[in-house]
Formats: structure tokens, C-alpha cells, sequence
């Protein structure tokens, strides 16, 4: 066989191995190659074969041929991790200056990291090394002792990182089901005559435990290398761990009444399980003992529960909760596909009754980028609340915009239905006089007086429309007719649907009004940088939360204004239904399903079937 002129004799058996990569660069890097001589009678082919060759590859010198080898030996067991601490630890030496602490606290946590590394692997089986094993593929992550916001520069605590290039659809974790904690694991070891019963809620079994396991048993319970890498309350910061000053700073959000609620409810939780009078702590004293199972413990509990519980779906016994060891190190990226999930251990053939926690990558990774997951479609009000940090950048972010009847029909003047004047006997109110068969037909489909919606950058929900159709109905679009016959899922006439956008408009300016600051002055103090980074990590928070709130809040306005211009709504005199139940479809809109006939409408006045299918 004649490969031009660089024709390699070689035995079949060394051929065969030329389908190795690397055996291939190996074999090929012990010749030295040079150009062909010109003299020969078939130099021009010959020269195209070098050229391909330098193309291909280079000079095709040995420093060429070296690299080549240097970049397909492979990765030497530990050199990742190696680099990722030195990294770490000359990060900690420049800001010791400010912080003379930094370099021990980085110290701390990667012992801390080791430790549960080498328990994970110890109590559980998992493989966790970045060298091969026996039927195990080097383990793609290792765990950074602190990540950072890309966009906001904000410390987002631990994270795993990816050791080498991960691919799409790769394992990227394994971890069983009894390293969990869970309300199963609660319950036996806490579970001494059912005291916690098998009703009890799953977080607050969870919370004794973890109580129970870092304040009660410290370094003698098995958990104890998971404990030690929680972080503290303040390395979280949920807004319903926050003083009142900080909370102060973000007047006129609804998360602040989300966060007031979730604080009452954290305390009379606490109290009806374990501190009120004939409660664990005082029936059960040696397992619940008052100077550990403290409210200042409870929340920290909770703490690590809101910001890293999962909620695991394919399991034996349906859904459960379960706090999870090093997977919970993941960060969240809205834009993630992955999700934790759990399965029966074992191959397609054989499952050993036990269960696992696993992870699938949802893309492509790069060396050393960050491996996210998605905590849910959750807006930043949500994730301020719970996890202690908003984002910039958050496609399921919404804020909640109250509308009530009690405000709507107090437009039209429906204040008092026992009297047509106000309580300061001024002006005559016109009352509706379809308030209270409106108020009927909530009642009868149980909804609320008051209800919050939430409203998206150029969106919000439908339920919204159909709760303001029944709202702005008149008696012209009845003509006695009953407020039920009517279908709120379509249009209901020209002018309801123009009240309904409008109402929805003033609803959201009504909520822009409650914030003591504008949209553009808190956008200067977040552009000085000096002094917003003087600011407290909490009051940064809450800065860029109101402000993104209002940003958010303007464009929905915009997108409703867009809408009413479009589809013709900003016309006078615009029509009433007339007593038709058909519905309209108004130009610039889309198609709202199919369409009521003439004659379904006149079956439907008969009281007979609708359906013509």
C-alpha cells in the first residue's frame, strides 16, 4: 500500500491501533517529518500532501507534534482541585488586608468541603474522584468555596464548578437517599413513640432535625460533615430574617407583606409545635430541650430549608422533601433545564429497592464554568424572600398588583347599598345595581373581594381578565340577563374590554405610587458605585429589587397601552354586549377558540345543549 511519500510500513496489529486518538498522535510524533524533495518526478503531489499536512496540523515539527500529545494526555488526578484551592487561597492573601479573617475563613471551608467529600464517599459509596475508577468515569464537578453574580458582582456562597468539559445529557451526580435528610430521617431520630407524628408537616420535621443534629448532638451526629458546610443565616439573608430598617428600604414592594406574613407564620409554627405550654419542649424535654430548640434556631432551620430543600417527585411513596448533601451546593439559573429528581438504584433489570438522588447535565459545559440548576419559575420576589437574592436578569419575574371589588364597584360609587350618600353626606353615590349578584358569583366560584395578580414585563394573566370582565359588566351588557350566561374566558364587548385594560393600568399606577422613590433615582444610587457598595448587602438587595419592580410595572403599562391602541379600544362610544352572549374578537387580537354561533346562543336562550359537535 502506497501512501505517497510518506508511506509508513507498519505491522497490522500497530495499524489496528491507529484507531485510538492518542495512540495515533504517540506513534506519529516518533517520526520526524519534512518537507518532500522537489526533485522528484512527482514533487507537485507530493507537495500537496505537505500542505495538507501544515494545514492540518501545523509546521508538523516536533513542538507542534508535542503540543499536540501535551493536549490529549489526559488530566492528572487532583491538578483541578489543586489550582481551584491556590486560586482560592491567593484571593483570600490579596484581601487580607481588608480582611484579616479571609484567609483562614477560606481555609475553613475547604477543610470543611474535604470532610464532607470524604463522608459523601465513606457513608454513601459515592464517587466523587476526578480520576477513573472501576466502572466510574472521573467525577465532573468539585466544589468552589465562593461564586459570584456575573452581572451584579454579589457573593452567591458556594457552588460546583465543572472540572472539564461536561457534556449534554451527562450524569453529573449521584447521591443516595439515605444521606438525605427528609421527614422519614426526622422521624427516626426524633421518632421515639411517635413523637412527631407520621401527620406532621414535612419541613417542620425536617427543621427538628437539623436542629436536633448541629445544636443538639454537634460533632457526635452522623450528619455532621453535611451540618458544617451550612451557611449561617446572615450568608443567606431571606428577607424574612431581616430588621426592620432593612425591610424599610423596601416600602411600597409587596414583599414586604409576603415577608411580615411568612415572619408571623415561622412563629406560630414554632410555638404550637414546640415552645407553647404542653408542647415538645416542655413534654419531651430531653429530646427537645429549650436552650437548643430556641426561635433563633428555628429560623436558621428554616433558613437552610427555603434556600435548599428540593421537592423530589419519583420516589416509591409519591413526592417528598429532602434536603439533599452536595447537590444542594448547586446554584440557580432561571435559564436551566436541569432538575434534581430521585430514582430506584440499580440497572434496567435488576433495582436493589433502594433510592437515588440524580442530576443529568442540561448542556454543555465549559472547564471551570459554573453547573447551575432551577429552583422553579420563581420571580424575584420569591427568590428575595427565600433564597436572599434577586436577579437582574429573571424571565419568571412578576409583581403582585391588587385589584378588589370593594375598590371597583367603589368607583361607580357602590360604598354603602343601605344608603345612596357617602358617610360625609356630600355628593350622591350611584350604586351598581349589579354589585350584589357579583358578589353572589365570586362567592359561588370562591374568589376573594381582594385579589392579588401578578403582573409580567408584557403580560399578565388571564384569571385577571376574567375577574375585571365580571367586574366591569353593566347593565348593558346584561340587558337582564344573568351575570352566569355570560363566558369571562372570551371578550365579553368592545367597551368592558376597554374598562377592563384601563382598570388594570390604573391598578399598577396605584402600585407604582406606593414606592417613596422614583425608578430613575434609584437607578443613580445603584450607578454610583462607591457609595452603593458602602450599603449593607441587604439594602443593595432591596435597591435593585424595587427598582427592577418599577422598570417592570412601567413596561407592563406600556405593553397594556400598546394593546388598547391596537385593538381599537381608545375609540368613543364603544359598543355594549346588548345582552349577546357570542362574545366579539376585536382587531389585533388572537383567535380566543372557537367561536359562539348565532344559533348555539339561541339553543342557549332555549335552556337547551350548546354543543353541535
Amino acid at each position: 500500500m502506497e501512501l505517497s511519500a510518506f508511506t509508513l510500513r507498519l505491522p497490522v496489529a500497530v495499524a489496528i491501533t491507529f484507531l485510538s486518538l492518542q495512540v495515533q498522535i504517540v506513534l506519529v510524533s516518533a517520526f520526524t517529518l519534512s518537507p518532500p524533495q522537489s526533485s522528484s518526478s512527482s514533487s507537485s503531489h507530493h507537495y500537496d500532501s505537505y500542505s495538507m499536512l501544515q494545514m492540518a496540523g501545523g509546521e508538523g515539527g516536533d513542538k507542534e507534534w508535542s503540543k499536540a500529545l501535551d493536549e490529549n494526555r489526559g488530566i492528572v488526578p487532583g491538578t483541578f482541585d489543586a489550582e481551584l484551592k491556590a486560586q482560592l487561597q491567593s484571593k483570600a492573601s490579596k484581601m487580607s488586608g481588608l480582611n484579616p479573617n479571609a484567609k483562614s475563613s477560606v481555609d475553613s471551608k475547604l477543610s470543611a468541603n474535604a470532610k464532607l467529600i470524604t463522608w459523601l464517599q465513606e457513608q454513601g459509596d459515592v464517587y466523587l474522584s476526578d480520576a477513573s475508577g472501576w466502572g466510574e468515569a472521573p467525577h465532573p464537578m468539585a466544589i468552589s468555596t465562593e461564586t459570584v453574580d456575573e452581572l451584579t458582582n454579589e457573593s452567591s456562597g458556594r457552588g460546583l464548578l465543572a472540572r472539564r468539559s461536561v457534556n449534554q445529557e451527562e450524569e453529573l451526580l449521584k447521591i443516595p437517599m439515605s444521606l438525605c435528610l427528609t421527614k422519614a430521617s426526622a422521624r427516626n431520630a426524633l421518632g421515639d413513640n411517635n413523637v412527631l407524628p407520621p401527620s406532621i408537616n414535612e419541613y417542620l420535621a425536617i427543621a427538628c432535625q437539623l436542629i436536633h443534629e448541629k445544636f443538639v448532638l454537634k460533632d457526635k451526629s452522623f450528619f455532621v460533615p453535611y451540618i458544617n458546610v451550612l451557611p449561617q443565616v446572615d450568608e443567606v439573608n431571606p428577607t424574612f430574617t431581616w430588621s426592620e430598617d432593612d425591610l424599610q428600604a423596601l416600602k411600597g414592594s409587596p414583599v414586604i407583606a409576603a415577608t411580615q406574613s411568612m415572619q408571623m407564620k415561622l412563629k406560630r409554627e414554632y410555638d404550637d409545635l414546640l415552645a407553647a405550654p404542653g408542647k415538645l419542649c416542655e413534654t419531651h424535654p430531653n429530646l427537645f430541650p429549650k436552650e437548643h430548640f430556641t426561635y433563633e434556631n428555628w429560623v436558621w432551620a428554616f433558613t437552610m430549608l427555603f434556600s435548599r430543600a428540593i421537592r423530589l417527585r419519583n420516589v416509591k411513596k409519591g413526592e417528598t422533601l429532602a434536603m439533599v448533601p452536595y447537590a444542594d451546593l448547586i446554584n440557580h439559573s432561571p435559564y436551566s433545564q436541569a432538575y434534581l429528581d430521585a430514582r430506584e438504584t440499580g440497572d434496567w433489570l435488576f433495582k436493589t429497592g433502594e433510592e437515588e438522588v440524580v442530576l443529568y447535565a442540561d448542556r454543555g459545559y465549559r472547564k471551570m464554568e459554573q453547573i447551575y440548576i432551577s429552583y422553579g419559575p420563581k420571580s424575584n420576589a420569591d427568590l428575595l424572600l427565600l433564597y436572599g437574592f434577586a436577579l437582574e436578569r429573571n424571565p419568571f419575574n412578576s409583581v403582585d398588583v391588587t385589584v378588589s371589588i370593594k375598590q371597583l364597584l367603589g368607583q361607580t360609587g357602590m360604598v354603602n347599598t343601605e344608603s345612596n350618600t357617602d358617610t360625609d353626606n356630600t355628593e350622591p353615590v350611584v350604586v351598581d345595581p349589579l354589585a350584589e349578584e357579583k358578589l353572589q358569583f365570586l362567592k359561588r366560584v370562591n374568589r376573594d373581594t381582594t385579589v392579588d395578580f401578578p403582573c409580567y414585563a408584557d403580560r399578565y394573566p388571564v384569571e385577571m381578565l376574567e375577574y375585571l370582565r365580571l367586574m366591569m359588566m353593566t347593565t348593558e351588557d346584561t340587558r337582564n340577563r344573568k351575570l352566569t350566561d355570560f363566558d369571562y374566558t372570551r371578550t365579553i364587548s368592545a367597551a368592558n374590554e376597554a374598562s377592563v385594560l384601563y382598570s388594570v393600568i390604573d391598578a399598577i399606577q396605584t402600585q407604582i405610587e406606593l414606592y417613596p422613590t422614583t425608578e430613575e433615582q434609584d437607578a443613580a444610587i445603584i450607578k454610583d458605585r462607591g457609595m452603593f457598595r458602602l450599603l449593607s448587602y441587604n439594602q443593595r438587595m432591596a435597591i435593585r429589587h424595587r427598582r427592577n419592580e418599577k422598570r417592570l410595572l412601567k413596561r407592563t403599562i406600556a405593553a397594556l397601552e400598546k394593546q388598547i391602541r391596537t385593538r381599537g379600544l381608545d375609540a368613543q362610544d364603544l359598543d355594549r354586549a346588548e345582552g349577546s352572549t357570542l362574545g366579539v374578537v376585536l382587531p389585533g387580537e388572537k383567535d380566543q377558540g372557537k367561536q359562539r354561533t348565532q344559533l348555539e346562543d339561541t339553543f342557549d336562550k332555549m335552556g337547551l345543549p350548546v354543543d353541535l359537535r
